[in-house]
């Protein structure tokens, strides 16, 4: 992970946040007005609070003044505040405020009075004034004269994160829950059990975590892995530790919802308790094609990432042992909510074991599915007994729903539209628009699970699916961030993979629709990452990458290559020809093959650079026209045309010249402009199943003419001839047909939100 500070120097002409360089709120307030004069904030200013739960507000502000600013400011009671005060209030109403979390924030030359209609919104205002000082360590702060009043959109504003697949330090956590606090999200939602480990402490099983908690080694590298380490790695927190967190967060108007997974991801427990599984004498199976480190006998901790068969059986023992250890868990967790997980699990095991099909037939269920949707239903009854709800992933909807559950939607945002409109609740988690395990650049340095989500992406993000009228729509709760870590062993790494999506996200969930503005929050975020810098936090510059544009030329069978970056900085591009840098001022005509290098330089300091390489063939260039549109967000940058603009993904995907379809076809027409020889034709696709990103089951070619009659045609099917892994299905004629059309169609594999995945196509 390469981390550069980048200064920029940008003039704010037309920005809300533009008239102070030192207002720069994220999340965006609801109204912000400034007024004439200014407050000067120094270490003699006292903060006056009137009661206790406000007494620990202020503290929370002196503990971040000191952490990264060096001083502290003397705490008063109200009653004697003299001038030069932050001045704490909170209303106590009788009546619910309309809006959770609304508080008023107002500087004049004499003081700086934050209101709120309860005291996590008096928390709240407390967060931006700290986004209202400039992240630079001096002795005075002239902040200017303003007016805010704000109040969050969603109630439910949420950042996830994995201690399964790698285990932090409780140090960690809790710096993690400062991050969700200053951008006002308020849940933390703590996965804490896994195929890879269990991380929290039930008393009346220790072997969860003392055999559950360590696995014997992990893979290395991206899964299946090139080999493994061989070292015993784990942890878990105690109960006593747990405690500490949920108060911590608490103090900071955070609701911590734990997760225990179930009925799959349960290969831990099973390994501490193989009497869980449907098969306790069978020994676990590793990961295929991974190397296994340790014994092989019995039941094991995976040392791999993915999915596994081996899942709780729906046996009375098992739900006697998760209704033990959920009421624990219950203990220890205020939350109204319980996360029971109900992801990527396997049915195999529940195929081949004569209870599980014994129980299917007893309880009158019709498959599977159904056996889950039992499995949820009965935890449920169990949950809500104790005057708790559960939360689930998208797939506790198979088999039908449990009667009070709230719906997490990871993949896509089916699940959620089918739960509103169910009329149960929702929380969006999206895996194209906040998975932030994903990458943020095309050209990543570190390594991640995939994917590729850039900033940008998660600030475009609308938690409110179109499909939802407004009755539907209240039933969306909000969204959340999720943090998987197979790849993210050091809380570095999480600073690395969250910021600044983490802040985007903020302004997503809290800020109104109509308050949010890309190229406002662009301007903005210039001071932001000075704020990561002042917290001393990793990040990724991936917002500053260059930004390649291909676009078709005027001349036949040529592109317009343009180039850009948010740096402003100089561009130099140098080719496989000459070895001399040309400053790049204007798109460049690009008609042949070739190998291009460019690089930005900010003060004679290198800040990115890029290899390009450019492929031509008889269809580069060329008119294509789709009968389907791709699916958002993977639109490409130049839509249908990035399928024949010369530009292959070199490290596949993630890239933004792959076009995805969702459940439907690509089907494409490409004009070579005039008749001519036709030998084969070439399809780049992407297979990543854990994303839902499927071979086509079959690609025809066809070619014409005229482009209306149609012949010659060819097809592969997945069940006549498998589609490999690597990457291009190529169809070949006998021999060259004449032709000036080019027709190719790859069919969606048809599995439920199913995507398709395509880059470029070749003709020869």
């Amino acid at each position: 992970m390469t981390k550069i500070t980048i200064v920029l120097f940008l003039f704010f002409t037309t920005s809300l946040f533009a008239q102070d360089s030192n207002i720069n709120i994220i999340p965006a307030p609801v109204s912000y007005k400034v007024s004439e004069g200014k407050f000067l904030f120094n270490n003699k200013t006292k903060i006056a609070f009137s009661d206790s739960a406000e007494l620990n507000s202020a503290n929370f502000l002196n503990d971040y003044l000191k952490s990264y600013y060096g001083f502290t400011l003397g705490i008063i009671r109200k009653a004697k505040a003299p001038s030069n005060c932050i001045l704490l209030s909170t209303r106590r109403t009788v009546q619910k405020p309309e809006h959770d979390g609304r508080y008023t924030l107002t500087i004049n030359p004499r003081n700086i009075s934050i209101v709120g209609d309860t005291y996590q919104g008096t928390f709240y205002g407390i967060q931006t004034l700290l986004h209202m000082l400039p992240p630079t360590s001096q002795n005075e702060y002239a902040l200017p004269c303003a007016s805010i009043e704000d109040y969050p959109r969603f109630q439910y504003r949420g950042m996830h994160l994995d201690v399964g697949r790698h285990f932090f330090p409780v140090d960690f956590i809790k710096k993690y829950i400062d991050y969700i606090a200053l951008y006002k999200m308020n849940t933390f939602h703590w996965h804490l059990t896994e195929d890879q480990g269990w991380r929290i402490e039930i008393k009346k099983y220790p072997k969860l975590t003392s055999v559950g908690g360590f696995r014997n080694g992990t893979i290395i590298g991206h899964h299946p892995g090139t080999g493994n380490d061989s070292l015993r790695y784990g942890g878990f927190y105690t109960q006593d530790e747990i405690r500490d967190v949920v108060k911590y967060a608490a103090d900071r108007f955070i609701t911590v919802i734990p997760e225990i997974e179930l009925p799959g991801h349960s290969s831990a427990a099973i390994a501490a308790y193989p009497e869980l599984s449907c098969f306790p004498n069978e020994p676990t199976k590793p990961a295929a094609n991974s190397v296994w480190s340790g014994s092989r006998e019995g039941k094991q901790v995976q040392q791999a990432w993915g999915v596994y068969e081996d899942v709780f059986c729906p046996s009375e023992y098992t739900f006697t042992f998760l209704e033990n250890v959920l009421d624990e868990v219950m203990q220890l967790f205020p939350s109204q909510y319980i996360h029971i997980g109900g992801d990527e699990c396997p049915k195999e095991s529940w195929k081949r074991s004569e209870f599980c099909q014994q129980l299917i037939k007893e309880k009158g269920l019709k498959d599977e599915h159904g056996l889950q949707s039992y499995f949820i239903q009965r935890i449920e009854k169990y949950i809500n007994s104790k005057g708790k709800k559960i939360i689930g992933w998208d797939e506790i909807l198979e088999g039908g729903l449990a009667p009070n559950a709230t719906v997490m939607s990871w993949r896509g945002e089916q699940g959620g539209v089918d739960a509103a409109k169910q009329k149960h609740n929702v929380v969006m988690t999206p895996g194209s628009y906040v998975y932030f395990d994903h990458s943020q650049s095309k050209h990543e340095d570190s390594l991640t699970i995939g994917g590729y989500l850039p900033v940008e992406v998660v600030y475009g993000y609308e938690p409110i699916p179109k499909e939802l009228d407004s009755t539907e729509a209240k039933y969306v709760l909000g969204a959340q961030a999720n943090i998987w870590t197979e790849y993210m062993k050091t809380g570095q790494k999480v600073e690395y993979q969250i910021f600044p999506r983490m802040s985007a996200l903020s302004e997503v969930l809290w800020s109104l629709k109509e308050k949010r503005n890309a190229s406002d929050f662009e301007k903005r975020m210039v001071q932001e990452f000075k704020r990561y810098d002042l917290w001393k936090a990793n990040y990724s510059t991936a917002y500053y990458d260059i930004k390649s544009t291909i676009t078709p030329a005027k001349r036949d069978g040529a592109i317009l290559w343009s180039l850009e970056s948010k740096s402003k900085a100089p561009i130099y591009i140098t080719n496989n020809v000459t070895s001399a840098g040309l400053k790049y001022e204007q798109p460049l005509l690009i008609s042949g093959s070739g190998n291009y290098t460019v690089s930005i330089v900010d003060q004679k300091k290198l800040l990115d650079s890029v290899s390009q390489n450019f492929s031509f063939n008889k269809a580069t260039g060329k008119n294509i026209t789709l009968a389907n549109p791709p699916s958002a967000p993977y639109l490409g940058t130049g839509g249908a045309f990035g399928l024949v603009n010369g530009v292959k993904s070199e490290k596949g995907y993630p890239s933004d010249e792959w076009l995805g379809w969702k459940n439907s076809d690509l089907d494409a027409v490409i004009d070579l402009g005039k008749t001519q020889d036709v030998s084969k034709v070439s399809l780049d696709v992407w297979k990543q199943e854990r994303s839902m990103i499927f071979l086509p089951k079959s690609v025809q070619i066809s070619t014409s003419t005229d482009g209306k009659i149609w012949n010659n045609s060819l097809t592969q099917t997945m069940a006549e001839k498998p589609f490999n892994d690597s990457r291009k299905i190529t169809l070949a004629f006998n021999q060259p047909t004449q032709a000036r059309y080019v027709k190719i169609v790859a069919v969606n594999n048809g599995s439920t939100d199913s995507w398709l995945f395509a880059d470029e196509i070749e003709v020869e």
